[in-house]
């Protein structure tokens, strides 16, 4: 359970994400960086007590940011795009 917990960073709710949910049964959730597909399949099936179908992945760039001479860089982030299966629901709000 605290792998999972560890895993799942928070879930994306936006107005198209949630379209995507209600649509073709499609849930997107920020995730750690260094984890695969794999466990954030087992995660999500722990934590929300659903089947899922398949799990695609993005990997964001942060962006670059400059106020005079100083530039910095936010980190980057990985979001993770989980299909659950049908009959399978996730209540995010």
């Amino acid at each position: 359970m605290s792998d999972a917990v560890r895993i799942i960073r928070r879930p994306l709710v936006t107005e198209k994400n949630m379209h995507r949910a209600e649509k073709r049964r499609e849930y997107t959730f920020e995730v750690v960086r260094n984890a695969n597909k794999i466990q954030i399949r087992h995660a999500v099936e722990l934590l929300f007590n659903v089947k899922v179908l398949g799990v695609n992945t993005i990997t964001a760039k942060g962006l670059e940011g400059r106020k005079g001479a100083s530039v910095t860089q936010d980190s980057d982030t990985k979001k993770a795009i989980v299909k659950l299966a049908e009959g399978h629901k996730i209540d995010l709000l």
